[in-house]
């Protein structure tokens, strides 16, 4: 059955019918070609000829031009559509004019790098020239790194690498950054929030030494889909960029599907697992020959999922190995393999995280499935346009999950297609990142005079660093005179440096696996059932010390869930003194693991539980809080007054991620019945990453909004008592919990209004 009869199929299925919220057809698209410019070398031309490539996309040949004519250019066009040779193609065509050019390619994945220098190195070999194409991260051997530093003409790298292995070390690149060119900064829609305000201080490195050098190079930038991807690229480079956005590519015609699983319980709001529902649509995509893709929130969907489904492959008499998960943690050789397999169309089904939403080359697949709302338009359609070819039709179904987000979506479809996707935000000037990397640009080049580091100098900030005796300061230069290496020390994405490796013990030792330190006690506590490529392993166990996990296969009808206990203090508040009921300011937040659930496979249900015994981790971040003044919620209960906080709580959490148009996971949330610092009940919206983006403060700023979100997301709900869609099951907020969620709403709106007209009777209005 091909995709256009699967379609036809699901249509005539009046089940599936009745839970689909959104049927989108989108025609296919003829190509929009141009022949290539005069200009380019023709020794070029001919060598993509004989690759098949005789015309340009029309936003290929503007890419040209505007590179052409010395100006920075960010191409902005959906996934396929041949964004690689817009680089490509000034790149080569100067290296080939002037073998003494050079090129600094950045990926955000050693993955992403590894696939793009196989397809440049082919071109190269076509090409027939002497050009010295290679990837340079911690993979990279020893004696390969002195042959890429010295004739090295195009070197693939990532921010990392690029952030503590060559910037701090640039004496050994004086060939580099003598003769470099260009930048080509791809993927970058996803330099946004904490990483990309790093990758910013980065590139403010990376042109100050290239100034040290006497070069001044052009940056080609590369993006999926956003809503302002000149103003990002803008702020990422800090310089005037040309967006290129006309898409030349053609495409085959796309359904969009939006599935809402039925309800099982209208009373409680209770729906249909959308996992079990994403495995039964999966499963009739891989029976019928479909080659699909389906996307999970996280590791342990993944893996549960991709159980499901290769026990489904089994039944069907699907070859070994037809269906492959794909995350992170996979070691490198594993996901080659995987993407090799997709591309060959060995592999007919991959279960993945977003790992496999940037434009790692994995063929054209048919069908795509996603499981729950990625949480931004432009991820949602990332993930989408991994299925498509140019010619033929492709399927994508969004399962929503019961989160309070993914119904928004699924219930206002029109949100969703009528919606541009939402803006790239970062804050280069954040003062803790800025602090860093003022410190590591210390480190490679001394500052002299009253030189800026980003838009101005940066002279308080070095005045202070002198006062730490960090920088020495003679005449007018500051030097480095700490004897710590600063960019080690620096995370840009701020996961923990130190992984965990992961150890199969069953036949002698062999590594598996990998995780990083905060996810580590969650999934990798002794006892924990850890799910590796559909094969469960039980965790024996686990060195804090030495970041090992030793596990041994097993084979079981469950898997575990670990519960997580959080505690917050305010250390300082930055809001305004005698605010009647939010703040925002610093706070250190503690993680504890408590217990773990063992989960039933299938079923989903609690068969056992256990006990984690691992050390308290801690973060400082920042928080927006809100407080009920009294005398709301004085007359309840301490059961009731709990369960209508939870309920509030959730009800923020998931609102805020539309009013920020930032992932949900960026923002988590906390709630004290009587809390020690404001002393009475407090909700705590606070940032996921040991920095701050500003979001505290711009929740703080919008908290009227917020609370009008919310109050309209449980007012639409139809369930009765509370459901996973607004405030939480009843389990969690009590048989009250959304009557009171709702009532606390209005009264903090009520008490926000009183406040205002205070204002305005002071004020004389």
């Amino acid at each position: 059955m091909n995709v256009s009869q699967f379609v036809d199929h699901l249509l005539a299925d009046r089940a599936f019918r009745s839970c689909v919220t959104a049927h989108q057809r989108m025609p296919p698209r003829a190509g929009k070609y141009r022949e290539f410019p005069s200009t380019v070398d023709r020794r070029l031309v001919a060598a993509l000829g004989r690759r098949g490539i005789h015309r340009l996309y029309e936003h290929q040949a503007l890419a040209w031009e505007t590179a052409a004519a010395g100006k920075n250019v960010v191409v902005v066009t959906p996934t396929a559509s041949g964004k690689t040779l817009c680089y490509n193609l000034p790149v080569l065509d100067a290296i080939a004019r002037d073998p003494g050019a050079r090129a600094l390619y950045l990926f955000p994945t050693k993955a992403l790098a590894q696939d793009q220098m196989n397809e440049l190195h082919d071109l190269v070999n076509e090409l027939g020239l002497d050009i010295k194409t290679h990837t340079y991260d911690g993979d990279t051997p020893a004696n390969a790194r002195r042959l890429i530093r010295s004739a090295g003409h195009i070197v693939i790298t990532n921010p990392d690498m690029l952030h503590t292995g060559i910037l701090p070390h640039h004496t050994k690149w004086i060939r580099l950054f003598e003769n470099l060119r260009y930048v080509v900064l791809d993927e970058m829609h996803g330099y946004r929030g904490v990483f990309g305000s790093h990758l910013a201080n980065v590139i403010r490195r990376l042109k100050r030494v290239c100034a040290f050098y006497g070069s001044r190079p052009q940056f080609i930038c590369s993006s999926a889909t956003i809503a302002n991807p000149g103003e990002l690229a803008g702020r990422l480079i800090e310089e005037d960029v040309e967006v290129v956005d006309r898409n030349g590519a053609p495409s085959g015609e796309r359904h969009v599907f939006f599935y809402n699983p039925p309800l099982l319980d209208r009373q409680l709001g209770i729906r249909r697992s959308a996992l079990l529902a994403a495995k039964e649509l999966a499963s009739d995509l891989l029976a019928n020959q479909v080659q699909t893709i389906v996307f999970g929130r996280s590791r342990l969907s993944v893996e549960v999922l991709l159980t499901y489904l290769q026990e489904e492959a089994r039944r069907r008499k699907l070859p070994e190995g037809a269906v492959r998960g794909y995350r992170g943690g996979y070691l490198p050789l594993q996901r080659r393999e995987i993407e090799r397999g997709l591309r060959e169309g060995k592999v007919l089904g991959v279960v993945s995280t977003n790992a496999l939403e940037l434009g790692i080359d994995i063929g054209g697949l048919d069908a795509s499935v996603l499981v729950g709302y990625p949480g931004t338009i432009a991820s949602a359609w990332q993930q989408m346009g991994r299925a498509g070819r140019r010619s033929t039709v492709s399927l994508s179904i969004m399962v929503a999950t019961s989160s309070p987000l993914d119904q928004f979506i699924v219930n206002h479809p029109e949100y969703f297609f009528s919606q541009a996707p939402e803006n790239g935000l970062v804050n280069p000037d954040n003062l803790l990142i800025l602090m860093s990397h003022l410190k590591c640009a210390a480190f490679e080049l001394p500052f002299e005079g009253e030189e800026p580091f980003g838009p101005r100098f940066q002279g308080e900030m070095l005045n202070y660093l002198e006062e730490e005796r960090i920088l020495h300061r003679h005449g007018d230069r500051w030097y480095w005179m700490s004897d710590s290496f600063p960019a080690e020390k620096i995370s840009l994405r701020t996961a923990a440096m130190d992984n965990f490796v992961i150890i199969d013990t069953t036949e002698g030792a062999r590594v598996i696996g990998e995780m990083d330190r905060f996810a580590a006690p969650m999934l990798l506590h002794e006892e924990a059932i850890y799910l590796h490529e559909g094969q469960q392993y039980q965790v024996e166990k686990l060195d804090w010390e030495e970041k090992k996990a030793y596990v041994r296969r097993v084979n079981v009808d469950y898997y575990t869930d670990a519960s997580l206990a959080v505690n917050l203090k305010v250390l300082d508040v930055f809001s305004e003194p005698g605010e009647s009921v939010r703040g925002y300011g610093e706070v250190m937040v503690s993680f504890l693991p408590t217990i773990f659930k063992k989960i039933k496979l299938h079923t989903h249900e609690n068969v056992g539980w256990g006990q984690i015994h691992l050390p308290e981790q801690e973060m400082h971040t920042t928080a927006y809080w809100l407080h009920l003044p009294s005398p709301l919620g004085d007359d309840l209960g301490r059961d009731e007054l709990q369960g209508g906080l939870l309920g509030l709580a959730h009800l923020l959490v998931n609102v805020a991620p539309m009013f920020l148009m930032c992932d949900p996971r960026d923002i988590q949330v906390t709630a004290e019945v009587r809390s020690p610092f404001t002393g009475r009940p407090t909700v705590y919206l606070y940032e996921n990453f040991p920095e701050t983006l500003g979001f505290s403060e711009k929740l703080y700023g919008m908290h009227r909004m917020l609370l009008e979100g919310a109050l309209d997301l449980v007012q639409d709900c139809p369930c009765e008592s509370g459901c996973p869609s607004c405030v939480g099951p009843v389990v969690e907020v009590g048989e009250e919990g959304k009557k009171i969620a709702r009532r606390l709403l209005e009264g903090l709106l009520s008490e926000e209004g009183k406040v205002k007209n205070e204002e305005r009777e002071a004020l004389g209005l």
